[in-house]
């Protein structure tokens, strides 16, 4: 990342001074930044320039400027270019080195008399590039600037209000190098102002000059001011002729950092202001943007890039100059692997480690895994244009899903950058490739997507595009004019490539104001149309596509027009009368729907009458205002009213006749109200319900009232209402406590009698009277009888929700016509509340119409609505309620009562809890908790674990230990995320790690958990089991060698056994053990050793008895080095006089053999054994009490033969 580094400013060097360029920047990686300089767009090399060098910092400093008339070396344009190697190139913005000449005097000032209290100007003009060292000496001193004596930026020196004590010897002075330059000196004198003897000098109106006011700033405007001299009795006028405005670049929108994968198109937008208009270029890591079929300007300054590939990652810069300046900003491009998935939003700033916390699947939440589809089947082009092509497609014969979608890729034949199209919804398996070039070669290959990604990819198509020399071009010269209101004339020439006769014209067109843009055609066979039928002052687009035999050429630019204004065709909306007083009413309306407007609206006549009179008084008003106060009319007296629109074209329609009647007489003010009527209270644990009836005599004035109330006495609290309301809940009272309540009446000249009333709140505990209706304790509180006249309450109350603070309720009076107009003074009060919390507050507001818009509500909240109506001095009860719930909205505030702790036994597990957002404005659908060892990190550096569903905890593995982490969350509903919670702070505790494993293994077999990295009891456990498979393979090979080599004997064999059975009944071999050679049955000496052993001597055994095992000695395994394991010692065991092990040996190294082949031999063999082989480790097989039949063991895993 770069950070924002200084870049070069305009600088104005001194021949033969010291100059410095500044530029510095630096990188949050740990590879600093290179700084390189252009001047005039070419790179500098500086590394033998004793003269020029870089600074440390990135600065370029000049240790003498040089310049001369032939010879301006260091004169020019210079930008530093900063490289980092692994991020790319980013250039600042250009900066002007400008060398001062030789200081010239083109104007001085002269010797000048000024009137004591007038105003002077001493003019000094130099060389437009050393007006900043330009200073003013007065009698050799320089004096002090201020209101009085003023610079001018030109230079010149203003006095104003001359007096005494500015008479004297004044010079200017330059100072551009070393010894200053003076001016002529000229003397100022002072002169009594003796107005009656100074002539005037007057001059013809009107005779201009031209003054110039210079405006502090960078924009640097001049201002070209008229003065007009009149006559000499009349002051003189200043008129602004002009601005002649030059105002260096202004970003209005900046590029962004984009996120993207190869193939997309994205677009880094530009948008800059200035005067005169900008220049823009694009620069891509220092080098200028070269405008292709892949990069393209669109919308004036926008950079679009299609079809993205590898090497169009790096850093984008937006430079725009004009005469005044010019001004730079950068964005970078960061290309994704296909499995990494595009952040929701773009991040304020990229770097190569950016994609380290950039979770691959759907935005950090692993995805199901599973198969994804095979290859789409079919691919074909059904349809070839000059620039489109339709493909169509088969679905995956393996499609693993229901609802696939499908990305088709696409590119120029012998290019690699490859653009992507998807379809537009699930299942559909075609799509229109547009914007191709006429006569082109492209490649096509179609992929599907199911729930678990991107399948495989079909065989590549080729398809050429038609060549689009049979069609027209584009007719040129196209122009629209609007003739009337619903017309407009269309006329353009024959286009200049019409390759064959023109057959006919297809006009296109569509308004601009539908929000779905739909275009409508219309043949034409000559070269001009007129189209009628349009709407009234709307704004049309319009194209032409000529045709041929060959079919439709290009189309035409579009032109946009816009139909005539007309007078207005529908009347004002929402018309209401509200009477003031016994002289005014006002009237308040809404404009003409926009489909009747048919133009600007200028202003409103407002048409009134007295009674049934037919003669009117009129009254207009501007065309923003929609409200007038008729005011001056009789007393008592019934008034119409209608209102019409205007524009330039004239008025249009009026609304109907709405009648209301002026008060008789207009209510006293000159002294205080009267008592209130009365007044009642209703006692509850924490409140008292207030309610009263106005003061008897309502002929005068009443603007309020006041409420004071205390435990005791009256005066301890103060509360005012408005002088509609009609009752008052106090609350946070204390329970059972004596309060005295004071109601009084006021207006503008004072406050009138009191009413006195006292009650005591209830007790904490006291029961809820089962005679008080619930709803009418809560909701309504008392209402008193208005009076012997009651009006009747609006009916068929509704709450229409708006939004998720707005609630519309709209209702019906009875009491009105059945057109519901309302044409008296009537006014309705709309009172509202909610349950939640359970103390709010009752809010109430008036209406002069049926309906009224309830704004400034809280989201997902349910509030009940009730109506009143209010004419003259006579009111109604409330209507019924009806009830409205509030939209959801995203949440406005953080969860709670963030913690984290950690799991027992496992340091590297932590578990965080927290409580709902007070304000969720909606059912939670979910959290994010962030988490991040520096808390100043960027957002999209934290890393993201997603909560479904409203859990309140949840537990996060594979910390690193003793690490201090920061947790933040952030809640979210149907409508959107809510803000973050504050950071809270967590260290991880130490790692407490075992040193050796529970499993032990046999001495000599050295298994260091700790050196193959197993740390943990799941991975010992694992471990286990693997030994444990490779020993029953080790079983399963073993016993399958032993049953086919058993099976293996020769006829040779029997014979001989059964020779030896004839001559010898003894079943005894002939000599002693001693004189027996052991056969060859050697296994590899150095591992096992297989004998014969001597039959038994009873009568046909099945197998001969062999000494009960005693010991471990009794069989020894292969390796010497087991010996002591204590693994392996074995139990006693007999089947069939035999004794074998119960446990199989633990050795991992050697396998589990059955008993039955574990033989044993007498002491003599044994002895025998070990002298042949010392006290080598040996196994034995038994035999049978046949004839000797030899047997042997082929054990694969230790490389065993058999033998004779």
């Amino acid at each position: 990342l770069f950070l924002p580094f200084s870049a070069p400013q305009d600088t104005l060097a001194i021949r033969g001074n010291s100059a410095l360029l500044n530029c510095s920047a630096h990188s949050d990686t740990a590879t600093p930044a290179r700084i390189e300089w252009k001047k005039d767009g070419t790179f500098m090399s500086l590394v033998s320039d004793e003269r020029r060098n870089i600074l440390p910092d990135g600065s370029l400093f000049f240790t003498h400027v040089i310049h001369s008339k032939h010879n301006k070396p260091d004169e020019g344009t210079y930008q530093c270019v900063a490289t980092i190697d692994t991020l790319g190139s980013i250039s600042s913005r250009t900066a002007r080195l400008s060398v001062a000449g030789i200081p010239r005097f083109t104007s001085q000032p002269s010797p000048a008399s000024v009137h004591l209290g007038d105003s002077h100007v001493m003019a000094c003009e130099v060389n437009t590039d050393l007006v900043p060292f330009t200073r003013w000496e007065k009698d050799r001193q320089q004096p002090e600037l201020g209101a009085r004596l003023i610079q001018l930026p030109n230079g010149a020196l203003v006095i104003s209000n001359a007096s005494e004590a500015d008479a004297g010897l004044y010079r200017c002075a330059v100072e551009p190098v070393g010894s200053s330059k003076f001016s002529e000196d000229a003397q100022l004198q002072t002169v009594p102002g003796e107005s009656g003897k100074r002539e005037r000098l007057f001059l013809n109106c009107c005779v201009c000059c031209s003054l110039h006011c210079a405006i502090k700033g960078e924009a640097g405007h001049h201002l070209i001011w008229r003065v007009c001299y009149q006559r000499p009795q009349e002051l003189t006028f200043v008129y602004l002729v002009g601005v002649d405005g030059v105002a260096p670049p202004q970003f209005v929108k900046r590029p962004s950092n984009i996120y993207a994968h190869e193939t997309m198109d994205i677009i880094f937008e530009c948008e800059v202001s200035g005067s005169p208009a900008p220049t823009v270029k694009w620069v891509k890591n220092g080098d200028a943007v070269i405008p292709s079929d892949y990069f393209k300007i669109i919308k004036e300054h926008n950079l679009q890039v299609l079809g993205l590939v590898k090497s169009d990652e790096g850093f984008y810069q937006c430079l725009a100059e004009n005469d005044a300046g010019n001004i730079q900003s950068s964005a970078q491009l960061i290309i994704l692997d296909y499995d990494i998935a595009l952040p929701s939003f773009p991040p304020p700033s990229l770097t190569p480690k950016t994609t380290d916390h950039v979770t691959p699947g759907s935005g950090g939440v692993d995805g199901p895994a599973g198969p994804t589809p095979s290859a789409p089947r079919d691919v074909v082009a059904s349809l070839v244009s000059t620039r489109f092509i339709k493909l169509t497609w088969r679905q995956p014969a393996e499609p693993h899903g229901d609802e696939l979608t499908y990305s088709v890729f696409y590119s120029q034949e012998g290019t690699s950058r490859e653009r992507v199209v998807n379809t537009s919804r699930p299942g559909e398996m075609q799509v229109t490739i547009q914007n191709l070039m006429p006569d082109t070669k492209y490649r096509f290959r179609v992929t599907a997507h199911n729930s678990n990604g991107q399948g495989e990819s079909s065989a590549t198509l080729k398809v050429a595009t038609q060549a689009e020399v049979q069609v027209p071009g584009p007719a040129p010269n196209l122009q629209a004019v609007a003739n009337t209101p619903t017309s407009v004339s269309l006329s353009w020439d024959k286009p200049l490539t019409g390759n064959g006769e023109i057959l006919t014209y297809k006009l296109f067109y569509t308004d601009r104001v539908s929000t779905l843009v739909l275009f409508q055609d219309v043949d034409v066979d000559g070269q001009s149309y007129t189209m009628t039928g349009l709407k009234k002052n709307t704004e049309y687009s319009f194209r032409v596509v000529a045709n041929n035999k060959h079919g439709p050429g290009v189309s035409t630019d579009d032109i946009v027009v816009r139909t005539l204004s007309d007078v207005p065709s529908a009347p004002p909306q929402n018309l209401t009368l509200e009477v003031q007083n016994s002289k005014g009413i006002m009237l308040r309306w809404q404009p003409p729907p926009l489909s009747g407007q048919n133009g600007e609206i200028t202003s409103y006549k407002i048409r009134y009458r007295k009674g049934s009179r037919r003669s009117e008084s009129a009254v207009i008003t501007a065309g923003t205002q929609l409200s007038k106060l008729i005011d001056g009319l009789e007393p008592g007296t019934e008034y119409s009213f209608r209102v019409s629109a205007t524009t330039v074209n004239g008025t249009g329609p009026a609304t109907d006749w709405t009648t209301a009647e002026t008060f008789e007489s207009d209510l006293d003010e000159s002294r205080v109200p009267d008592q209130p009527s009365s007044l009642h209270v209703r006692p509850l644990v924490n409140s008292i319900v207030a309610s009263w009836t106005p003061p008897e005599n309502q002929d005068i004035v009443v603007r309020g009232y006041t409420i004071s109330y205390g435990i005791g006495s009256p005066h301890a609290q103060t509360i005012k209402v408005d002088y509609k309301q009609r009752y008052f809940t106090i609350e946070n009272l204390d329970p059972s406590s004596h309060y005295v309540i004071t109601l009084k009446a006021f207006n503008n000249v004072g406050e009138g009698i009191p009413v006195y009333e006292s009650a005591i709140t209830r007790p904490q505990s006291d029961p809820i009277d089962p005679d008080v209706d619930l709803y009418e304790l809560f909701h309504a509180p008392y209402t008193p009888v208005p009076d012997p006249s009651p009006m009747m309450p609006p009916v068929g109350v509704q709450a229409s929700v708006v939004s998720h603070d707005a609630i519309k309720v709209t209702w019906a009076d009875n009491l009105l016509p059945k057109n519901q107009k309302i044409t008296d003074n009537r006014y309705y009060t709309v009172r509202w509340k909610t349950n939640i919390p359970a103390n709010a507050k009752v809010k109430a507001a008036n209406s002069t119409s049926l309906s009224h818009l309830v704004t400034g509500l809280k989201p997902n909240t349910q509030y009940e609505f009730s109506v009143m109506v209010t004419k003259g001095r006579r009111f109604s009860t409330w209507s019924m309620t009806a009830v409205g719930t509030t939209l959801e909205t995203s949440p406005s505030s953080a969860p709670k009562d963030v913690t984290v702790v950690s799991k027992e036994n496992k340091p590297r597990t932590i578990i965080v809890n927290w409580q709902p957002p007070s304000e969720a404005n909606g059912k939670i659908t979910g959290y994010i908790i962030y988490y991040s060892t520096d808390v100043n990190a960027v957002v999209h550096d934290w890393v993201i674990e997603p909560v479904v569903g409203n859990r309140l905890t949840h537990q996060i593995q594979e910390l690193t230990v003793d690490t201090v982490y920061y947790f933040k969350i952030q809640a979210r509903n149907s409508k959107g995320m809510g803000p973050m919670s504050e950071a809270v702070q967590f260290r991880t505790p130490k790692s407490k790690f075992k040193t050796r494993a529970d499993v032990k293994f046999p001495s000599g077999f050295d298994l260091d958990l700790n050196k193959t990295g197993v740390g943990s009891s799941e991975n010992h456990l694992l471990v286990i089991i693997i030994i444990i498979a490779v020993g029953v393979f080790t079983i399963i090979v073993v016993v399958v060698g032993a049953f086919l080599c058993t099976r293996r004997t020769t006829s040779h064999q029997k014979k001989k056994r059964a020779a030896s059975k004839s001559s010898n009944g003894s079943h005894k071999y002939k000599g002693n053990a001693k004189d027996l050679k052991p056969p060859d049955l050697w296994i590899h000496h150095e591992r096992l050793e297989l004998k014969p052993m001597d039959k038994s001597p009873e009568p046909n055994p099945v197998m001969t008895e062999t000494p009960i095992l005693r010991t471990s000695q009794d069989i020894t395994p292969a390796d010497s080095g087991l010996e002591s394991n204590p693994h392996l010692q074995q139990r006693r065991n007999s089947y069939r006089g035999q004794s074998y092990p119960k446990e199989r040996p633990k050795n991992p190294l050697i396998g589990w053999f059955p008993p039955y082949l574990l033989g044993h031999e007498s002491e003599d063999s044994m002895s025998t054994l070990a002298g042949r082989r010392g006290m080598r480790p040996k196994m034995m097989m038994p035999f049978d009490a046949q004839p000797p039949q030899r047997k042997c063991v082929c054990v694969i895993l230790l490389q065993s033969r058999c033998s004779e």
